[in-house]
């Protein structure tokens, strides 16, 4: 394997466990301000937790591109529109988040605004966060679920067809990214709540996948003889 695509794996790599550790950092953060019927008053007096939190999801949102953008080079050679829509939906993925991260601070001035406003309508405050928690939610079963059910099944494919990681976890990638798109189409109907018991169960295998891949990319990077090989596309 030449240095460039040495380089490009690990740098995958770490970028997928970037992406996996601030997006639990960043749900833990929001808590006062996403969970709780005083959330008004503790997202103001948690205002600087919450903005960590914002900016934990903001390094989550750069880690989705650069893994998308870093892979596509090495993933075209094999199937350049599937590498093509990876990026596009990965994209797509990340503005989702943005706007989600966005619902939050927007909350976070409603918090505060609240707080200052002394003795206010305690009724269009809360109507106001009913709708910003909701954007969230959805942004929230949209980008971490449907469309990252979408974008990993894509590049295992790709993996799984020409074993450049070893196919036990190209098949996980596939498998984690049925559950979890199947998991997007239950909480979308109400089955179930996506931070529940049951949403968990669904996500252990695409968050095994991200994180076993991660850790092969960073230390035994892509298949060489595949990456120096007359590979047809797939």
């Amino acid at each position: 394997m030449n240095f460039s695509n040495k380089v490009a794996a690990k740098i995958v790599g770490v970028l997928f466990l970037l992406a996996a550790v601030t997006a639990v950092i960043g749900l833990l953060l929001y808590d006062p301000i996403l969970n709780g019927p005083d959330y008004l008053i503790k997202g103001s007096e948690h205002a600087n937790q919450i903005i960590l939190g914002a900016l934990m999801e903001l390094f989550l949102v750069v880690s989705a591109i650069g893994t998308a953008t870093t892979m596509f080079p090495i993933l075209r050679k094999y199937n350049e529109t599937i590498a093509l829509w990876h990026v596009c939906f990965r994209f797509l993925e990340a503005i989702v988040i943005t706007v989600g991260i966005i619902s939050v601070l927007s909350l976070l001035t409603l918090s505060r605004e609240f707080v200052a406003a002394g003795a206010p309508d305690t009724i269009s405050f809360q109507a106001s966060g009913i709708i910003l928690k909701a954007i969230h939610d959805w942004t929230f079963m949209l980008g971490p679920l449907f469309l990252l059910g979408i974008n990993t099944i894509m590049y295992s494919y790709i993996f799984y067809k020409t074993k450049l990681v070893p196919r036990f976890i190209s098949i996980l990638g596939m498998t984690g990214a049925t559950l979890v798109f199947i998991s997007a189409l239950l909480v979308m109907f109400g089955v179930f709540q996506q931070v529940s018991t049951w949403g968990g169960i669904f996500a252990i295998a695409v968050a095994a996948n991200e994180m076993i891949l991660a850790v092969w990319l960073i230390f035994k990077g892509f298949n060489e003889s595949v990456l120096t090989s007359d590979f047809q596309s797939v």
